[in-house]
């Protein structure tokens, strides 16, 4: 089966360009084009099947499942995400659009979906690189995220219109897809931790929702989508997520191998990729000053902004569908990006403390709410985290604590807790520029109630770089991240599930009925 050995060729390429730091999927393609070149030399005919036609398919299915999974509504719903998206669209397509025309003597519909394909940003690089340096939660990797989802929205309606498929009347049963929502979930809640999960994502990524969308005439892409966002706000949606992470990734390989065994690159889209990587600074550029638009500071603005700087999968998939002939100068063109993107976002940090005094001279006076400087006040007692366990921490605490405050990164999460009555606020304690404008005047102890052992880790650090000498306690499951967050700052960390036993067993003596005393008699 040369599908299997061409796989296994692409996972070698895939670990070797990986080991220098670029991410797999040049490889990928790189992979494609050597086994092209193989069989232009040689006697051996090598061209894509219908097997890895399928396999590419269901990669991009399972892509959009995944980002299905994570629109969450809160997540773009700001005025910087939905107005910096829009307007970046708006404005890279009203340049590129008779550039392309007239520099490359193209026809305007030509010039204009190529426009569209080069205006998106790579969510699977960003969301990797994001990751990687623990920032999906800070305020940058937020609006980053955020901005990708709108452009996956974009591109998906652009898919959908350039396939000019009309829908039949069975596509109306669409609008009830949200009664089956409480089914799903339960379904969900019922597949465990292990394969059953793996399988009921795969049943509704691509038969629900790729099969089930295109019998009535829709995008099979709308419909994984679809189906993914059905799940966003379930607790275990981003479990969901990373269990499909590598299942995805292995059918993305075929996405990109069927790219490169399509054709080696000729002059032209050699020279086409190579211009459009010279004009990708200016892509990064326009998001910083229309992040700065919306009030960013300059720090979280070119940091969001590199994330962005690049050039998307998703204008592959897009040409897939309505620009095939351009699939082979994209790739290249999407690659090269990848090369430039993956080693500047490593550096980000550095490269901003060096140029960071200059940016600033373009920030607003007035600050977004989310990046204001966040002072303690009166505060004596700090509780970060304000799942399960910081709200009991805070409740137990209020009965005798008057200068009381929570701090938590989910704004729905707040909400609720403000409208309980609990003094909380938004902060992120995997962001920097929290730690940078925090005063502390009064702050006497600290409870690190967060869910992800970074964030404590974190958070016992600033604190103590910042001349906090008073009590640090935490929580974790674990015994060696105990000692990782003493080892950080704590002053003490208990294992959970111990203090729950010790807990239950105070319980028990404090309610049992007293036992009889024993007689003589028993003697």
């Amino acid at each position: 089966m040369p599908e299997a050995i061409w796989i296994s060729f692409a996972f070698g390429l895939g670990l070797l360009v990986k080991t220098v730091g670029l991410p797999p999927l040049v490889g990928y393609l790189a992979a494609g084009f050597v086994l092209s070149g193989i069989s232009a030399v040689t006697e051996v005919t090598i061209e894509a099947t219908d097997v890895l036609a399928h396999i590419a398919h269901l990669g991009v299915l399972l892509l959009l499942f995944t980002v299905g999974l994570k629109l969450k509504l809160r997540s773009i719903i700001s005025p910087e995400v939905i107005g910096g998206s829009l307007l970046h669209f708006g404005i890279t397509c009203a340049i590129f659009t008779p550039g392309l025309y007239l520099l490359m003597d193209l026809e305007w519909q030509t010039a204009f979906l190529l426009a569209i394909a080069l205006s998106f940003s790579s969510t699977v690089l960003a969301a990797k690189v994001l990751e990687t340096k623990r920032e999906l939660r800070a305020f940058h990797g937020r609006v980053a995220i955020g901005i990708l989802i709108m452009q996956d929205l974009i591109a998906l309606v652009v898919m959908s219109l350039a396939a000019g498929e009309a829908p039949s009347k069975w596509a109306l049963v669409v609008f009830g897809l949200p009664l089956l929502r409480p089914l799903l979930y339960r379904l969900l809640d019922a597949s465990g931790h292990d394969e059953l999960l793996v399988l009921l994502g795969l049943l509704l990524a691509l038969v629900l929702g790729g099969l089930g969308f295109e019998a009535v005439g829709l995008s099979s892409e709308l419909g994984a989508l679809v189906f993914g966002a059905m799940l966003a706000n379930h607790p275990r949606s981003q479990e969901l997520a990373k269990s499909l992470w590598s299942v995805k990734e292995v059918f993305l390989v075929g996405f990109f191998l069927q790219i490169g065994i399509g054709g080696l690159p000729d002059s032209e889209a050699l020279i086409f990729a190579v211009v459009a990587t010279l004009v990708l600074p200016l892509k990064g550029l326009l998001f910083f000053f229309l992040l700065l638009l919306f009030r960013l500071r300059a720090r979280s603005g070119f940091l969001s902004s590199l994330s962005l700087t690049n050039y998307s999968e998703f204008g592959l998939i897009v040409a897939s569908v309505a620009l095939p002939e351009w699939l082979v100068p994209l790739a290249i063109t999407v690659s090269l990006s990848f090369v430039i993107s993956a080693p500047l976002n490593r550096y980000s940090h550095a490269l901003y403390e060096r140029l960071g005094s200059s940016l600033e001279r373009f920030e607003s006076r007035t600050r977004h709410p989310d990046e204001q400087p966040v002072s303690l006040g009166n505060t004596r007692v700090l509780v970060m985290g304000m799942g399960r366990t910081g709200a009991a921490a805070y409740d137990w605490l209020s009965e005798n604590e008057r200068d009381l405050m929570g701090l938590d990164s989910d704004p729905a999460k707040i909400q609720q807790h403000q409208e309980a009555g609990r003094n909380v606020v938004f902060a992120d304690a995997e962001d920097n520029t929290f730690w940078q404008g925090l005063h502390m005047p009064a702050l006497e102890a600290v409870v690190l109630a967060m869910g992800d052992i970074e964030g404590k880790l974190i958070a016992a650090r600033m604190l103590r770089h910042k001349g906090f000498t008073g009590y640090i306690v935490a929580h974790t499951m674990y015994t060696d991240e105990a000692r990782k967050i003493c080892e950080a700052g704590a002053d003490e960390a208990y294992l959970t599930m111990s203090e729950t036993g010790v807990a239950l067993a105070s319980h028990l003596m404090d309610h049992r009925p007293a036992m009889p005393s024993q007689t003589a008699g028993n003697t």
